[in-house]
């Protein structure tokens, strides 16, 4: 075999063919890119403004303020602004008292038609105290309103007008379907300047202010005083939030704003339409986070869940729930903690059985609560025994006594109230770290009640024995109950 028998030809159209190749798959991801930009970001918003203006509205509200006037101004004799104020020193004359005058305060927001007969929605502020309520449409055209209902849970509220033809209105949407990045358009009345539109994405979802309800659309579409009420766009033209507060150190937008979520919003005024109130179903049961420390005190794999830390009358004790079950399911579906909690049973119909799963004593129950009206609940203190024995000492960085009537009487305590009162805690200790202080009262130990300090002792080398690192107590402070975990290592 010569040295040209492995002597290949050569493809010349080869690196041309590599080259097509390249350019065709640059082609796609560029084509993918650009149909990616083009349903996220639109050309203009114009379209959808056009939509969606004639159901947006700017609402004045006044309200009559009672004011006492003071001593009437100088005036020197001769001057020619005698006459001018001589009718308002008549009205307050020099040394005598001031008479009671009456004027008017003006206030201004947004809000949005949401059905052709005329109901209108905006925040329980924008019209909160107001006397007269009057709505403005785009076209121009006034009206006054009347208030159907308010709820402050959640800050809205729900208007009628009367018109004489059917009213352009818009929808909620979907915002549990909203995602971080997607794009919304606010529309309202900024600073009493009209009818004005600002475009911004989706900041951040499940937002919480200060509301036990709160579930809110951070956006930074740009959001200024007189924006309240109005409404937070998708792309559809659908309403899938309620412009309602922002972070601001100036009172300005810089970006950081929130509305309340379409989903939250919409059960409200559909109760508010109907009712003329909200109806949210009440379980009954006091409840804090499950913290690594207690879920380590418990036996519990994770802190997911709601701690139950009291139990009063009401529905949730006609069930069998007992202070110290963790509730794991509500109603089919896992519970993430007391805020996940606390709106899916407001959510829930009155009157409504649902079912739970509680964790108690190591083991999972399945218990059948029927809802209560949380509007008509009334918090009630469960009854206990006293106890006997009078030991007193230091235990976990605290110096404890038992519960007396004169220490009931001077921490002014029901005398249903039981458990071991602190008397000091050790500086620099767990207790003290973990927020517990002098005058708090330890009701339970391990999910059990303590009466004595040997109680307390007896729940300590119970821990031990089993292992545990930490113990759960139950503390209370002016008659709220906590759980704190404390090391017992």
């Amino acid at each position: 075999m010569t040295s040209q028998a492995l002597i290949r030809p050569i493809d010349r159209t080869a690196p041309l063919r590599a080259l097509w190749l390249l350019a065709v798959a640059t082609v796609l991801v560029v084509v993918q890119a650009f149909s990616v930009q083009a349903k996220g970001a639109p050309e203009s918003f114009a379209d959808l403004a056009d939509k969606v203006s004639p159901a947006v509205v700017n609402i004045t509200t006044s309200t009559v303020v009672a004011s006492v006037g003071g001593q009437g101004p100088i005036v020197p004799e001769g001057s020619p602004f005698e006459e001018f104020f001589r009718d308002f020193l008549d009205q307050n004359p020099p040394g005598g008292s001031p008479r009671p005058r009456a004027r008017r305060s003006q206030a201004l927001g947004s809000g949005f038609v949401i059905s052709e007969d005329g109901y209108i929605v905006t925040n329980n502020h924008v019209i909160d105290g107001a006397d007269e309520i009057e709505i403005e449409f785009f076209s121009g055209k006034r009206l006054d309103a009347k208030v159907v209902g308010v709820d402050k849970n959640t800050d809205i509220a729900l208007l009628k007008v009367n018109a004489d033809k059917p009213l352009a209105h818009v929808s909620f949407g979907d915002s549990d379907k909203m995602r971080v990045g997607d794009w919304v358009m606010a529309m309202g009345n900024p600073l009493g300047q009209g009818f004005s539109v600002s475009a911004g994405i989706v900041s951040a979802r499940n937002r919480a202010l200060s509301g036990s309800y709160d579930d809110f659309l951070q956006t930074d579409a740009a959001i200024n005083r007189g924006n309240s009420g109005g409404p937070l766009f998708n792309m559809d033209g659908e309403v899938v939030g309620v412009n309602t507060a922002i972070l601001s150190p100036n009172g300005g937008s810089i970006g950081i704003g929130f509305s309340m979520a379409s989903n939250v919003v919409s059960k409200v005024v559909s109760q508010l339409q109907k009712y003329g109130e909200t109806r949210r179903g009440w379980l009954g049961v006091r409840i804090q986070d499950v913290t690594p420390d207690v879920a380590e005190a418990m036996g519990l794999d994770s802190t997911k869940g709601a701690l139950v830390t009291d139990v009063p009358e009401g529905p949730a004790l006609a069930a069998g729930i007992k202070a110290g079950d963790v509730i794991l399911s509500y109603d089919g579906a896992e519970v993430a903690d007391t805020r996940d909690l606390v709106r899916r049973v407001g959510d829930s119909d009155v009157g409504s059985v649902v079912r739970m799963v509680v964790y108690r004593n190591g083991k999972t129950e399945t218990l059948m609560v029927t809802l209560g009206r949380r509007e008509e609940a009334e918090g009630a203190v469960p009854a206990s025994a006293r106890p006997d024995a009078i030991v007193e000492g230091e235990e976990l960085g605290m110096d404890l006594t038992p519960l007396t009537d004169a220490l009931r009487s001077d921490l002014g305590l029901d005398s249903s109230v039981e458990g071991l009162v602190v008397r000091n805690v050790a500086e620099g200790s767990e207790a003290a770290d973990k927020g517990i202080a002098k005058g708090d009262v330890i009701a339970e130990a391990g999910q059990q009640k303590v009466q004595t300090l040997k109680d307390l002792q007896d729940r300590i080398a119970e821990a031990k024995d089993a292992g545990r690192k930490s113990l759960l107590l139950l503390v209370r402070r002016n008659g709220e109950p906590r759980f704190v975990a404390l090391s017992v290592g």
